[in-house]
């Protein structure tokens, strides 16, 4: 059975927006999608030589085509192709390369571990749903595929595969800076499953892929710390550090959770085969080391599409065909019901995005041509794990991104600051080539491009210095986090705060560039982007196609024109198809750059299709050029620019008659709305700017240096009416949602004095004036800080010392006064002065922030626990009613996240008889000992059945 009408024509853009998709009808949503895919599918056919093609694994559809063969009810209307035809065109294709395989003899494909045995996997896999209709040499070439890849992958043991070229796990050991070898260990797993699910072990085949898979999240302060055993060996013999010490994963330079997702993208490859053949699935399938922690950092950059952000990665966004496979694993595998949730949530925009041009395709926008094919039989396994292994129900929607929410600091060696809130994401990112505070309110991935080196509000530029603060929940008593970096010129802050709002203070003007299309059924991309501001409203039109620029300028006399950049496209520079000087083609055309075949000449050839483009080593340069020569002085009025991708961001256009003293004619962009103070960008978001004009130029909001803050829901006029702090020299200060932002822009330590308006109370010393308080500023060099809004009074008279100690505790100074303390849990105190101090204590307040380095800490065992062990996190989780309790000998880790100097280590006991303990420390995670300074904090005990838990674990 299909999906609903009112889901197709959600989707096809019949209504407004596609409802939520429920756990039951995943199954017939995804075969929708397969059907309609097969018109794509059906472009790969080769009529000539009777079979799919061979180029980019184009073949792969079999899986597809095998799934609408076997299942569901065959829809040849949205097909475009009747299923007897399918059937021929699937049957010969299979007949054609299992015979070719160099497994079975043949000579065309397969054995190379990257990126064949992926595409095998897909191959077996459907071959095994049409075994039925195979013939016996086919059945057979079949069954030596399977059977030789795992001899073949067996009889490299932690060796590279010489087929593959430098695509290696680097044996054991992995790796995890530049590119992450969780992705490798997984191929190498993968190419094992195959034979295993229908074959049986063969001689080393099962240890093989335990080992792997096992490695794949492999990191040794973790694995160490885990004595539990998957598939009869125990964690802790874990060899690969192929992630980075706070569950990270990066590739190719870049941090992304597209790869991290390959733990349960090559698990749901390899499980699918298990559970189709009927054999049990390997242990570590369903019992991943550091599964959860790594699913836990996806969680953190998770978006309302199911797929999490990408604020590193230039081309994986939005594969949702082939993003859905992980979130399957998770949903039906590992009955995790936040996956349910996400995948879900992926479910019920994918028809809406199939639809979008170029229509039918599941990975438009990667430029890869293999992730088509892959997307359509990662789809297809998704379908048969729906229907082999019934998922668990998702969380409710309401209480998926509230249940996400979480701070992180990754560090500097990774670079991403993230914070997940229930109303928005953000991230600032440090690493080198992808500088920016990154940000989507609502968790909408479509409202803000963050993705690869796009430029967002942060310059550009290389961080030389970091300064990072972190504010939790449990230990502040709210999440936010502050950053100060340095650069080479200067210096700039960011902070999110837990409404979702945004604080930077930037040390130039900064740039946002705003998705904007129009994909019926997707909410907000209805086809334009409406901006409101102090001075006015302007709806700015989604761009069908590259953009045109035609510019118009007073008649002048020229023979040479050109088009000199100001700012590039930020990750391809410059390119045009056409440029034309007062509709004149074919004139002599000259550059500062261009890279083979994209020449001068093809902008100015009249041919639409041939372009120009400045050479690879030139796309960060800003002042590219390209010019025409008309041969002869010459009256000109305009130009016109047809750009591809790669479209200036900002340039002029000058003119000469000597071709070396150039005059300027026009520039680009003009503004289409510039506005002082604030700008609602489509309702859904808004920037307030304290020191000069936002501007809005096509899909591009420019706002100015200085404070600026980006709010997910306010009244945007009111807040930018308020008057900022005042603040002394190098500091800037924000009170956003009544949270006191503090930034020091400066290398030396400020002292002074930061004058505030209203009436609330931060943590440190204030003293009251007429319309507000004079708040004591220490603020160490490049450091930045976020103070919560504790306690607010009403009717203080001017001269009042209030001093906030903590979340629950202020003393008062002077008077005489009368007045009302509000706690910002509601609590209400009259407050009476008798000239002398008063030191008021809220009843019931928690005094936050704790003194406690271990609260809301990353623990270990994880994941997997011993036997009789519950989760170590109940140690550290600041809960009164919760405990850990360690199972026999049970010993936890608790990580601190870096370094510090270690004062005390206090354990708190359930009643009952404590068992024997000791406490070590480790700086690395691997050797514990009694240091004075430690990142780790290890508890080992006797434990035995009757013995006390550990209530919390608090480390000073």
């Amino acid at each position: 059975m299909l999906i609903s009408r009112r889901t197709f024509l959600a989707a096809s853009g019949l209504l407004a927006v596609a409802p939520g998709i429920g756990s039951a009808q995943l199954r017939d949503t995804y075969y929708e999608v397969l059907l309609r895919h097969t018109r794509w599918a059906e472009t790969q056919y080769d009529a000539a030589a009777g079979r799919y093609r061979r180029a980019d694994f184009g073949f792969a559809v079999v899986l597809g085509n095998a799934v609408l063969l076997t299942r569901g009810t065959y829809d040849a209307a949205l097909a475009g192709v009747g299923k007897d035809v399918l059937r021929e065109h699937t049957l010969a294709t299979i007949r054609h390369f299992a015979a070719s395989n160099v497994l079975a003899g043949g000579a065309e494909w397969g054995k190379t571990l990257f990126w064949d045995t992926t595409f095998q996997s897909y191959f077996v896999l459907a071959a095994r749903l049409l075994w039925p209709d195979l013939d016996a040499p086919t059945r057979a070439n079949v069954e030596a595929i399977a059977r030789g890849q795992a001899d073949y992958t067996t009889s490299l043991g932690t060796d590279d595969d010489p087929r593959s070229g430098s695509w290696t796990p680097n044996g054991e050991t992995g790796g995890y800076r530049g590119d992450t070898k969780l992705e490798e260990m997984g191929v190498y797993a993968q190419s094992l499953a195959p034979g295993l699910a229908w074959h049986g072990d063969g001689p080393g085949w099962r240890a093989a892929f335990t080992r792997w898979s096992r490695n794949e999240a492999g990191l040794p302060a973790a694995d160490l710390a885990n004595p539990s055993t998957v598939d009869g060996v125990p964690i802790s013999a874990n060899t690969a550090t192929n992630l980075h010490d706070t569950f990270l994963v990066e590739n190719h330079g870049s941090f992304g959770p597209h790869y991290q997702e390959e733990l349960w993208r090559t698990s749901g490859r390899n499980a699918v085969h298990f559970l189709l053949a009927g054999r049990p699935l390997p242990e570590v399938l369903a019992k991943q080391p550091n599964g959860e922690l790594l699913w836990r950092t996806i969680l953190a950059t998770m978006s309302d599409a199911g797929e999490p952000l990408m604020p590193m990665v230039n081309d994986r966004e939005h594969l949702y065909g082939r993003d859905v496979i992980p979130l399957a694993f998770r949903s039906t595998v590992l009955r995790d019901p936040m996956a349910a949730r996400a995948e879900a949530a992926l479910a019920s925009r994918l028809l809406a995005y199939q639809a979008h041009p170029p229509v039918h395709r599941l990975a438009k926008f990667s430029g890869e041509p293999k992730y088509e094919p892959e997307a359509r039989a990662e789809l297809a396994i998704s379908y048969l794990l729906h229907e082999l292994r019934p998922p668990v129900a998702p969380v409710p929607e309401a209480d998926f991104f509230a249940r996400a929410a979480i701070t992180i600091d990754h560090g500097a060696d990774p670079g991403l600051l993230t914070h997940q809130s229930a109303v928005a994401w953000a991230g600032t990112v440090t690493k080198a080539g992808f500088t920016k505070l990154a940000w989507q309110p609502h968790h909408d991935d479509w409202l803000f491009k963050i993705s690869g080196a796009t430029p967002m509000l942060l310059p550009a530029k290389a961080v030389t210095g970091r300064a990072a603060v972190v504010h939790r929940e449990v230990r502040d008593g709210f999440a936010a986090t502050a950053a100060l970096l340095r650069f080479a010129d200067g210096f700039a802050g960011t902070a999110t705060l837990p409404t979702g709002t945004v604080v930077a203070a930037l040390p130039q003007p900064g740039r946002v560039d705003v998705h904007n299309l129009a994909m019926a059924g997707m909410p907000g991309l209805t086809g334009s982007r409406t901006y409101t501001g102090s001075a006015g409203r302007v709806t700015v039109p989604a761009r069908e196609g590259f953009r045109v620029d035609e510019l118009s300028f007073p008649a002048r006399t020229a023979r040479h024109v050109r088009m000199v950049g100001i700012t590039p496209y930020p990750t391809y520079g410059y390119s045009l198809f056409d440029f034309e000087v007062d509709s004149k083609q074919g004139l002599p055309t000259t550059a500062s750059s261009f890279d083979p075949g994209y020449e001068p000449a093809k902008a100015t050839d009249g041919d639409p299709a041939t372009r120009w483009a400045v050479a690879r080593a030139e796309r960060g340069r800003a002042d590219s050029w390209i010019s025409v020569d008309l041969g002869a002085a010459t009256t000109v009025r305009g130009v016109r620019l047809r750009w591809e991708t790669a479209a200036a961001v900002a340039y002029r256009v000058e003119t000469s008659e000597s071709g070396t003293d150039w005059t300027t004619a026009a520039e680009y962009p003009e503004p289409d709305l510039s506005t002082p103070g604030w700008l609602d960008v489509d309702g859904r978001a808004g920037f307030v700017a304290r020191s000069g004009v936002i501007t809005v130029q096509g899909d591009t909001i420019t706002v100015p240096a200085g404070l600026v803050e980006g709010h997910v829901r306010a009244d945007l006029r009111a807040v930018a009416a308020e008057p900022a702090p005042r603040c002394p020299d190098g500091v800037l200060a924000s009170t956003a949602d009544g949270f006191l932002t503090l930034f020091n822009l400066s290398g030396a330590d400020v002292t002074g004095t930061v004058r505030l308006r209203g009436t609330r109370l931060y943590r440190g010393t204030q003293v009251t004036t007429a319309t507000g308080t004079e708040y004591a500023l220490s603020l160490p060099a490049a450091t930045a800080r976020v103070e919560a809004p504790w306690f607010t009074a009403e009717d203080v008279p001017a001269g009042i010392t209030a001093i906030v100690h903590d979340a629950a505790r202020v003393t008062f100074r002077g008077g005489p006064a009368r007045f009302t303390l509000t706690h910002r849990d509601g609590v209400t105190l009259p407050v009476v002065l008798e000239g002398t101090e008063r030191t008021v204590v809220v009843p019931g307040a928690q005094a936050f922030p704790f003194d406690d380095l271990a609260l809301g800490a990353v623990t270990f065992p994880n994941s997997v626990l011993p036997p009789g062990m519950s989760d170590p996190a109940n140690a550290v989780d600041g809960s009164a009613h919760t405990a850990w309790t360690p199972g026999r000998d049970g010993r936890m880790v608790v990580d601190l996240g870096a370094p510090h100097p270690i004062r005390e280590v206090g354990l708190l006991w359930t009643d009952g008889p404590r068992p024997p303990h000791t406490v070590s420390r480790s700086l690395d995670g691997r050797t514990y000992g009694q240091a004075a300074t430690a990142r780790y904090v290890a508890v080992a005990t006797g434990w035995r059945p009757g013995h006390a838990s550990v209530r919390s674990l608090r480390v000073t």
